[in-house]
């Protein structure tokens, strides 16, 4: 064996204890031997932890090995656990092996030990990694089912939200600056902002999130954020950038950088609870294969590594492997929706990334995030462009089963100068289209609606009226979409609730994409 095995032997005689490390080692085993005699040195080794193996007599003075083993199988199932005795006989070896033993070895047969050790370790690596497959199985069954739930959560909560947002910036367009009501129509607008920000955060730890990568610095990205993250923690708490240099750029979407740094931000805020200090970190990290068997789901490769630490309360090993679990949190009630760090891991898993966690009770918590460099050449990062709203004369044809939406979008067409043309179904919008006497540039249509699909209305439509241009709209997020079939990833799509400037600069988008 290429690593040294390490031991735990509850043994009384020191004589019996080095002829079972030299029978080993005479076979190639090399190991490290911790012998203990009673009870409690015996529990106390199985608390430090660190063995790969359990040897036990089963007869001692003070203690017997039965009790032994129950207390190892509470303690450590995971370590292969044989009896080493002169004087266990063949009715009490089977119950052994019945309540959790891995094996037996009489004393006088300590040449079948070492094949013994090999193969008790051989399945239990089998066991292991059988557990691990079904806990991943489980953890994507449940991603997947929470996924379908915060996909529909999404697309009738959006469509609210789109005719709050929409009739809000209408009514911003007429309110006088000075007057309390354009105050008020603010705080709507950001209520509504807040609100698509959960619904996006729904749609990040279920894998659904709407994406729109871009080359990025995130040594630029952070520091950009230092403003923002410093109000987020308060003035007790320290906030500490330390940059790498020449890092390598990531392939992203900058709002999904900006969520996850919010997100650790609020959780170390919460754990320091007073005076502390909090440490950014980046560097470049190329992994190779020795790396994998410390980390699971890792593929070698170069990697950007953004490090997030608190000196805050930490927390234990049960804890941690629960905190990427949804809606699991360890604040009081109405202080967290346990989303923050489901939202972290949905996001980093998206982008192909993974992370590690090392925190401890009382010595703080350090999130290491490892996201793919950028496999391009290095690319000139883009500078966020000023947003306008845009008008146009063209006539179009507005889509949309919820009635309240579609008011707010024909209204906001036609304040931009548009001819619109309404239809709450699609047979409505076909037959518009079969008697309508002018032209139709454009097609507006949600996605998801009753008889038809956004797609089959756009290709009944396209066979009418050659040269239409076309633009989706929807609640769900265009990677479900994309992913269940119903939309192809080249069509222009628009993810609902949408602002007034964004819903302007995709329709001139779709008017002038060439056919």
């Amino acid at each position: 064996m290429e690593q040294t095995l390490r031991i735990l032997n509850l043994e009384d005689s020191e004589t019996d204890s080095e002829l079972i490390q030299a029978t080993l080692e005479e076979e190639g085993i090399a190991c490290e031997l911790t012998r203990v005699e009673t009870e409690k040195d015996y529990v106390s080794a199985l608390d430090r932890g660190g063995f790969d193996l359990l040897l036990v007599d089963y007869k001692l003075p003070s203690f017997d090995g039965m009790s032994a083993l129950a207390i190892a199988r509470e303690r450590c199932p995971d370590i292969p656990f044989i009896f080493v005795s002169g004087s266990i006989g063949e009715d009490i070896a089977i119950d052994a092996l019945k309540s959790g033993a891995t094996d037996y070895v009489l004393k006088d047969k300590l040449a079948r030990l070492p094949a013994a050790v090999r193969r008790a370790l051989k399945e239990n690596e089998g066991r292991v990694e059988r557990r691990k497959l079904e806990d991943e199985l489980r953890q994507a069954q449940k991603m997947e089912a929470i996924g379908r739930l915060a996909g529909g959560i999404a697309h009738d909560f959006n469509n609210m939200l789109g005719v709050i947002l929409g009739y809000a910036e209408l009514a911003m367009m007429h309110a006088d600056e000075k007057s309390p009501l354009h105050g008020q129509l603010t705080e709507i607008i950001k209520a509504g902002q807040r609100s698509a920000d959960l619904t996006r955060q729904l749609l990040a730890f279920a894998r659904k999130q709407v994406m729109a990568p871009k080359v990025l610095d995130l040594n630029k990205m952070i520091g950009q954020s230092e403003k923002m993250l410093r109000r987020m923690i308060g003035e007790d708490i320290d906030l500490k950038f330390s940059p790498g240099e020449d890092l390598w750029q990531v392939n992203m979407d900058p709002s999904q950088v900006d969520q996850i740094l919010a997100n650790l931000a609020v959780n170390a805020r919460d754990a320091i609870k007073g005076v502390g200090a909090v440490t950014i970190e980046t560097q470049n990290a190329l992994l190779d294969d020795s790396f994998r068997h410390a980390h699971e789901h890792f593929i070698p490769g170069e990697y950007v590594i953004l490090s997030f630490s608190d000196n805050g309360c930490g927390m234990d090993r049960e804890t941690v492997a629960r905190i990427f679990d949804p809606f699991f949190t360890t604040k009081s009630e109405g202080k967290g929706t346990g989303l923050g760090l489901a939202t972290v891991y949905g996001i980093v898993t998206q982008n192909r990334g993974f992370i590690n966690v090392y925190s401890e009770p009382g010595a703080g918590t350090t999130f290491r995030i490892y996201i793919p460099r950028h496999a391009g050449a290095e690319a000139a990062i883009e500078e966020e462009a000023a947003i306008h709203v845009l008008t146009g004369t063209e006539t179009i044809l507005l889509v949309e089963d919820e009635q309240e939406l579609l008011n707010i979008c024909a209204s906001t067409l036609k304040g931009l100068g548009y001819t619109v043309l309404t239809a709450n179904r699609p047979e409505e919008a076909i037959r518009i289209s079969e008697t309508h006497q002018g032209p139709l540039h454009l097609l507006i249509s949600d996605v998801i609606m009753p008889q038809m699909h956004g797609k089959e209305l756009q290709q009944r439509i396209a066979a009418m009226r050659s040269g239409i241009r076309t633009l989706f709209m929807s609640g769900y997020a265009s990677n479900a979409l994309y992913d269940r079939g119903i939309l192809e990833p080249d069509l222009l799509f628009l993810q609902k609730p949408f602002s007034l400037s964004d819903f302007s600069r995709k329709v001139r988008e779709a008017l002038e994409k060439k056919a």
